[in-house]
């Protein structure tokens, strides 16, 4: 459920989202995991190969399809070559979903982290399409930051982190923005977020009006 201010955020951020910087954020802050955390990210270093979704049904695999399809002229201007574009996508789609996020909003939170530009590195240090901060992988693993550039790898840890800050935030998406940009409490990144996600918002035409997913 997105809080108050969330909601505030999302009719205040007007800005057109192509045109917002990229690679200012990651300034997440180290602090104790909880040992599901620590599980999830440590899973992603082991991990080389893009998951493969599996589907309950075959309209459930559709509605995926529709949703890729959609998606993929979207982001044909920031990844020209199908390939990498659909794993990209397929990666984006599947952890979003492992950890319980919008995929729109993730899909927002790394337009205006890094553009899309797997191999962004900010002036703190942060690096990949989620701009994690390279403490992570020494909390983790065995400190080889530049494992945060592998996609897969990179995704899975945005992902996990966003969700660890949402649930310390009890839910509050502006106040879990902030902290995943190390501005907790102010309004121009969770703005910016909420801005780009409108981008990657997908009403499923296969799907009853007022069924239709949002991510």
């Amino acid at each position: 459920m997105i809080g108050r201010r969330a909601a505030l955020a999302l009719l205040a951020g007007g800005a057109a989202p192509w045109s917002l910087p990229a690679a200012h954020a990651g300034a997440q802050i180290e602090e104790p995991l909880a040992d599901s955390v620590r599980t999830a990210l440590g899973s992603a270093i082991a991990n080389s190969a893009p998951p493969v979704p599996q589907f309950p049904d075959t309209e459930s695999r559709l509605a995926y399809l529709r949703w890729l399809g959609a998606m993929s002229p979207r982001l044909a201007r920031r990844k020209a070559e199908w390939h990498e574009r659909k794993e990209f996508l397929q990666t984006v789609w599947y952890e979003s979903r492992r950890a319980g996020l919008d995929t729109a909003l993730v899909l927002g939170l790394i337009q205006v982290e890094s553009a899309f530009r797997k191999f962004a590195v900010s002036r703190v240090g942060a690096r990949g399409y989620m701009q994690v901060m390279p403490f992570w992988s020494r909390l983790i693993g065995d400190g080889d930051a530049g494992k945060l550039f592998h996609m897969q790898t990179n995704l899975r840890f945005g992902c996990v982190i966003l969700r660890h800050y949402i649930d310390r935030e009890r839910g509050d998406l502006f106040m879990a923005l902030g902290r995943y940009n190390g501005s907790r409490g102010k309004a121009p990144y969770p703005n910016a977020v909420f801005a780009a996600s409108r981008r990657w918002r997908f009403n499923d035409p296969g799907l009853p009006r007022s069924g239709a997913a949002g991510n």
